[in-house]
């Protein structure tokens, strides 16, 4: 089962898990002034579930896809800038493990 795992697709990966998505509340948010002058862009490397993408408008700025977020807070500790506005999905929303 262990190498099994591995071999997993992200998209496969991410479907054992599952999401209550709170489309009122986004809980990660990108500070845009903050983004721009980081030059590193590290959070679109670290990020388990690739969360983060290039702004497709804007090649100095990063999206969050606060959707798939595993809740790991990577992206908190990494983000030396601190451009990243990360708070816990309101209630009962966020992730939820399937198998564990």
């Amino acid at each position: 089962m262990g190498s099994e795992l591995l071999e997993l697709s992200l998209e496969d990966k991410l479907y054992r898990t599952r999401f209550e998505t709170d489309s009122d509340f986004h809980h990660i948010t990108v500070k845009d002034p903050v983004c721009r002058s980081c030059s590193e862009k590290l959070c679109l490397y670290i990020c388990p579930a690739e969360v983060y993408k290039p702004n497709p408008n804007d090649s100095h700025l990063v999206t969050a896809h606060y959707e798939n977020c595993l809740e790991c807070g990577t992206c908190r500790v990494m983000c030396e800038q601190e451009g990243i506005e990360w708070r816990f999905p309101n209630g009962s929303m966020g992730v939820k493990y399937r198998y564990g």
